[in-house]
């Protein structure tokens, strides 16, 4: 039988399993749209493409599965390159769909071209364009398998309009092989032995943890290398869920806004454990003096990662999974000696920095953002799936959002995408329609997206948003305040619309709360109702978030409230 090339791509998703695309017609794409409506797949039309793949990545964030855009050409390709960025920093494994012109045309300046393999081969792990209908469906297995293996990332297909509508007979491709393309899933023995060796002698270690250990689903085995060793566990934003937030060894989040208990224990260990971590700038801060006395172990599938900041005594090339379990089953066999004993001084010391310097603020006449988080997780008893948008509110909800499980917390690190989280609710929503979702969000960055209200709407998704309204851009006016001398220059943003009535615009349910004692009610009546809400909080305008260590700083030498 002869098919399109419209009819194959079909027929591929449907092979791959995918069961919903986030989109945005246009002109080139519309053989795909013909024959996407007589599929059984479901279509999510959002309303900027940069929407569609941020959806895509919450999808693939809280699902743990390949996320899908599908978008035209010329400025619908365009539009998905900040989206398409922010999962590349993330390592967020998403396969991106864009109309092209007729290859007869490419090059010729046609309406609507651009060179989108061009323009985000910096921000892909692949990306592909489509010259033969006959390549068409190996190119998009391969893409599915280069997006979710190794170190998962975008990958983006470029498809011209003839590619779509020629036909051809198709034939399923065989099995994929990707001869120079082989990640390293199962670590090298002896540097796991020499790991070993170094957690057994250790008297001061920490296990640092990241997005690697979330996208390998290495939680249990990393809790049970912390249970097993008694060892503190600090992560990195994008690490928060894999550790429970309310165990006895969880040390916080580390990093230029992580605890005091955190960031103090960078500085006097003597081991790290660090899986799936990059040592950014933002963890490490001044890198010379970032952990002097430690030795270093360092798990990541990625080699490149490993040493690319800092120096390490022991790399490991591995999932993290594999890596940790292997780990684990080697530690049974040695004997560890009383280890509650030989560490509890150290566990006395970090029990003390945690009682003299924690995270704490006051709440008196005006609203503190911090009281809204703590109240939201003391009633969703930290169990709903957490996506902020960037700033002050992201930190704020890392602080103070006490995340038990991976998949539950969905942010922008790597690249801070202000607009994010909108959108990443709403995959998230889809992803997980029996989860609360819950996006937490700044009155500046909410309104990079806020079109996206129309998104859940017409779905019917619950998605609930917290608006903490400082009528700032607060992270940068914290910056002025601190190093400018409060020259609060393009941070005010005080013609924000009416949120509430925004909401209502949209069909949605407004709230407001503008003293502390409405704070739980105005929550309690949110997180209940079926619909899309807006929950506007409008707090202290000139709120810090605390600890920061300001840049270029040792990350022990930190600001505090």
């Amino acid at each position: 039988m002869k098919l399109t090339g419209a009819q194959i791509l079909m027929e591929v998703l449907k092979e791959e399993g995918v069961d919903t695309i986030f989109g945005f017609p246009g002109g080139v794409v519309i053989d795909i749209y013909d024959e996407l409506a007589k599929t059984d797949i479901r279509h999510i039309l959002v309303r900027h493409e940069q929407g569609a793949v941020h959806a895509a990545d919450g999808y693939a964030r809280a699902s743990g599965r390949v996320g899908v855009c599908l978008v035209t050409s010329g400025p619908g390709a365009t539009n998905t390159v900040t989206g398409i960025a922010t999962a590349y920093m993330d390592s967020i494994p998403i396969v991106i769909f864009t109309g092209q012109v007729p290859t007869q045309l490419i090059g010729n300046d046609a309406f609507q071209e651009v060179d989108i393999v061009g323009i985000t081969r910096p921000c892909t792990k692949h990306n592909y364009l489509v010259k033969r209908t006959e390549d068409l469906a190996r190119i998009v297995k391969e893409a599915f398998i280069i997006a979710g293996s190794g170190r998962p990332g975008p990958v983006l297909i470029d498809l011209p309009k003839d590619v779509s509508n020629t036909k051809i007979i198709y034939k399923a491709p065989k099995k994929i092989e990707l001869k120079a393309y082989n990640p390293t899933y199962n670590p090298n023995m002896k540097q796991l032995h020499r790991a070993v060796k170094l957690i057994k002698n250790a008297k001061k270690p920490i296990i640092f943890a990241g997005g690697g250990v979330v996208l390998s689903k290495g939680s249990k085995e990393l809790t049970e290398l912390a249970h097993k060793t008694r060892t503190p566990v600090t992560c990195s934003l994008m690490g928060l869920g894999v550790f429970p937030g309310t165990d006895p060894l969880w040390l916080g989040m580390i990093g230029m806004h992580g605890t005091y208990r955190a960031n103090m224990c960078s500085g006097e260990c003597d081991l790290i454990v660090a899986v799936g971590v990059r040592f950014d700038d933002r963890v490490t801060g001044k890198t010379d003096t970032f952990a002097p006395n430690a030795k270093i172990v360092h798990i990541d599938i990625d080699p490149t990662s490993i040493r690319k900041n800092i120096p390490v005594a022991v790399p490991i090339v591995g999932d993290c999974k594999i890596t940790l379990g292997l780990l684990n089953r080697l530690l049974d066999k040695e004997d560890l000696g009383d280890l509650k004993t030989k560490r509890k001084k150290w566990l006395d010391q970090i029990d003390q920095w945690k009682s003299t310097k924690p995270l704490a603020y006051k709440q008196e006449d005006i609203i503190k953002p911090q009281y809204v988080i703590e109240k939201l997780y003391e009633l969703t008893k930290g169990s709903a799936i957490i996506t902020t948008e960037v700033g002050q509110n992201q930190m704020w909800a890392a602080q103070y959002y006490h995340f038990k499980k991976p998949n539950h917390f969905i942010t922008s690190g790597g690249l801070g995408c202000m607009g994010f989280g909108l959108p990443a609710a709403i995959g998230a929503q889809l992803a997980c329609p029996d989860k609360l979702v819950v996006d937490i969000a700044g009155d500046g960055s909410i309104q990079m997206n806020i079109q996206e209200m129309a998104t859940a709407e017409q779905y019917n998704l619950p998605v609930k948003i917290v608006i903490l309204n400082n009528q700032y851009l607060g992270m940068v006016r914290q910056w002025q305040e601190l190093f400018y001398d409060k020259r609060y220059s393009g941070t005010g943003m005080e013609h924000a619309p009416d949120f509430v009535k925004l909401a209502e615009a949209y069909g949605a349910l407004g709230l407001r709360a503008t003293k502390p004692e409405e704070v739980e009610p105005v929550l309690r009546k949110g997180l209940s109702s079926p619909k899309t809400v807006i929950m506007d909080f409008v707090v202290e305008r000139e709120e810090c978030v605390y600890p920061m260590v300001p840049a270029g700083a040792p990350i022990t030498e930190m600001l505090l409230a």
